[in-house]
């Protein structure tokens, strides 16, 4: 006989598979062209459910945001874990190769919502508050990475992991326009760049 699910449980299976239904209702109509009775419908729930748990759907998108932002992370965490007998840089290289081939249905979304939240200075706010946590996992990461080229009398994590997202996403951006111009291994290369430089910084 199977466990009965606890309340709490309920809720995060109801919220994972509205996130799942909103990523492929948005990746197939755009975040404009998308509707809350679609979404709801497609996970198998009533609309009310919807707002219930997300508020609506620019909640809605700026969790499913988040939360890819915050996996991708973590999968760059995993990445540099494992990469103990290689260059960290080159490994986290291997990721933007992964983002920009594999998950090619998320990034003109990103693009149509950031253009929507230029036109809506409450949104970009909400947006600005739910992508903290990802950026504070990156600085996180960014922290020893300092620590190893004794760039913290010159460089705040914060900062740089603002540069490694800039960096990230204009190169996942460049690389669909024109592959050829992003090879493999620019996006480690461009990190090694970026450090050597804060080293050399620390050294004057």
């Amino acid at each position: 006989m199977s466990r009965r699910l606890t309340r709490a449980e309920t809720k995060a299976r109801t919220r994972a598979l509205l996130l799942d239904a909103a990523a492929r209702t948005f990746a197939r109509k755009g975040y404009a062209g998308a509707s809350v009775e679609e979404i709801a419908e497609a996970a198998g729930f009533s609309i009310g459910a919807l707002y219930s748990n997300f508020g609506g759907k620019e909640q809605l998108f700026i969790e499913l945001l988040t939360t890819r932002s915050s996996a991708l992370i973590e999968t760059a965490e995993r990445i540099r874990a494992d990469a103990e007998v290689e260059d960290p840089a080159k490994a986290l290289g291997r990721l933007l190769v992964e983002v920009a081939d594999k998950d090619t249905d998320f990034a003109p979304l990103q693009a149509e919502f950031w253009l929507y939240a230029v036109r809506n200075p409450d949104v970009m706010q909400t947006l600005a508050a739910g992508l903290r946590e990802p950026h504070d996992q990156l600085s996180r990461l960014v922290e020893p990475v300092l620590d190893r080229v004794g760039g913290r009398a010159t460089a705040e994590p914060g900062e740089v992991a603002t540069i490694v997202l800039a960096l990230f996403q204009g190169l996942v951006r460049q690389r669909r326009t024109d592959p050829a111009s992003v090879p493999d291994e620019l996006f480690g290369q461009a990190l090694r760049w970026l450090f050597t430089g804060i080293a050399a910084g620390s050294e004057r």
